[in-house]
């Protein structure tokens, strides 16, 4: 019989090192004490590995971590389709299904979330204008409602609360496990692609040209002005094909070598991320690249997952930390707001050196709390200051002009208005600091 664990009060945060909250933090495996846990606690929410930028996973009077529902379920190698608990990271997936020939249908920016997490942010990455959203690939889960009560969820049982979890933020329950279909490759490794864009005109039209492709993503250097406003690095992708392979990498094709981790070992003082740096910064990274067009073979790592190289990339904002501000506007506004957006941002000289342009297409209409419509989505990290609050508010006053919406599993400081179109059942047990704070209009 497996001891009852009590649950230790502490300060958390997420990624973003930003807010602070004081919880009952609450750890187990066992799902009878998860059960007694919901049944008991007035208010909680479910956590994963903690990388969400914002505030969604986090509740001033209890946390669940899903991270020791931890254990493989079942592999189907056949069909393509793994089964696992919630706690469960992408990155240990990964490990195990690379080399048996299978990739993640859908994959964020970092390998280090929890599948929980996948599901309850309905994450997208660079191929969400090709294959849509983590949740499409998604058979069927097992959640613990807030009466304590296990239930299957698929599109077929239980299906209003199978889409109400889709993206719902953690608010319908708590996932303890899931199974989802994978994606067949041939080999570990991204047959690469990199233009460099001059202005905004010219990565809109590079859009426009590389949308046949799987993967897309662009860097921008979001403090240029006039000509060169926009100015960005587009790279785009396909998982490369055995005959397309490079000679050195054929005989081990779905072998990746891991490489040492760097790391950022103390938070950097707030005077080092300043404009200037971050001019610097952009500077470098635009002119690493001599030519107008690249084409090579990178490891699917370096692709999908290049800050995950650096552990505790936080830290580099200092101890007080930082936002992600991810808005996605209406495909037919994108030029123009885009070009809004960056005028206000380079205005305010609170430049971002890790900005992320991607293309988007409407999510399933059944995953109505998802975040893609058709559109293009801009993510920004800013550090917190005094002058930030007002940043993100005229931000947030052209995002809702151009008829766009705020990604909830960044979300900190952002307006109501551009949050709910999250609609899960009103509950009194499932809720976050970020829910409370949109439903009080704060």
């Amino acid at each position: 019989m497996q001891k009852k664990s009590k649950p230790d009060t502490i300060e958390i945060t997420n990624w973003g090192k930003y807010p602070l909250v004081k919880t009952n933090f609450h750890q187990t495996s066992n799902i009878s004490e998860i059960q007694k846990i919901i049944k008991e606690c007035h208010s909680i929410i479910p956590r994963g590995n903690g990388r969400s930028y914002g505030d969604n996973s986090l509740n001033k009077e209890n946390i669940l971590s899903t991270l020791r529902l931890n254990k493989f379920l079942s592999f189907d190698r056949e069909n393509g389709i793994f089964e696992c608990e919630s706690g469960v990271i992408l990155s240990d997936i990964l490990d195990t299904i690379v080399p048996e020939g299978f990739f993640l249908p859908v994959t964020p920016g970092t390998k280090l979330i929890s599948i929980g997490g996948a599901i309850g942010s309905d994450v997208h990455g660079k191929n969400n204008h090709s294959e849509g959203c983590f949740g499409d690939y998604v058979l069927d889960f097992k959640i613990i409602t807030e009466d304590g009560e296990i239930k299957k969820c698929s599109p077929t049982e239980n299906s209003e609360l199978f889409w109400n979890t889709i993206g719902g933020m953690g608010l319908t329950g708590i996932i303890i496990s899931a199974r989802f279909s994978l994606k067949r490759i041939e080999t570990a490794y991204i047959k690469q692609k990199i233009l460099k864009a001059d202005n905004l005109e010219e990565i809109f039209k590079y859009f426009d040209e590389s949308e046949n492709w799987t993967y897309s993503v662009a860097w921008i250097d979001c403090l240029q002005k006039g000509k060169q406003m926009g100015k960005s690095i587009l790279m785009i992708g396909e998982h490369a094909k055995l005959d397309e392979l490079p000679t050195k990498w054929k005989n081990q094709p779905l072998h990746v070598e891991k490489k040492p981790l760097l790391n950022v070992p103390i938070d950097f003082p707030s005077f080092v991320l300043n404009t200037l740096t971050v001019k610097a910064f952009n500077f470098l990274y635009y002119f690493k690249q001599r030519k107008k067009i690249v084409n090579n073979f990178v490891d699917y790592n370096t692709f999908f997952y290049p800050l995950d190289a650096i552990n505790n990339w936080n830290r580099i904002y200092g101890k007080n930390g930082f936002i992600q501000y991810q808005f996605i506007i209406p495909r037919e506004s994108g030029k123009k707001g885009m070009t809004e957006i960056l005028q206000t941002i380079a205005k305010s000289g609170q430049g971002s050196f890790l900005a992320v342009l991607k293309l988007y297409k409407k999510s399933n209409p059944k995953a109505h709390n998802s975040f893609p419509i058709d559109g293009y989505s801009l993510a920004l990290d800013f550090k917190i200051n005094s002058k930030l609050p007002l940043l993100v508010k005229e931000l947030d006053e052209i995002v809702e002009h151009y008829g766009g919406r705020i990604y909830l599993a960044k979300d900190a400081m952002s307006k109501k208005e551009l949050t709910d179109y999250v609609k899960v059942p009103e509950t009194n047990k499932f809720n976050s600091v970020q829910h409370t704070r949109i439903a009080n209009g704060i």
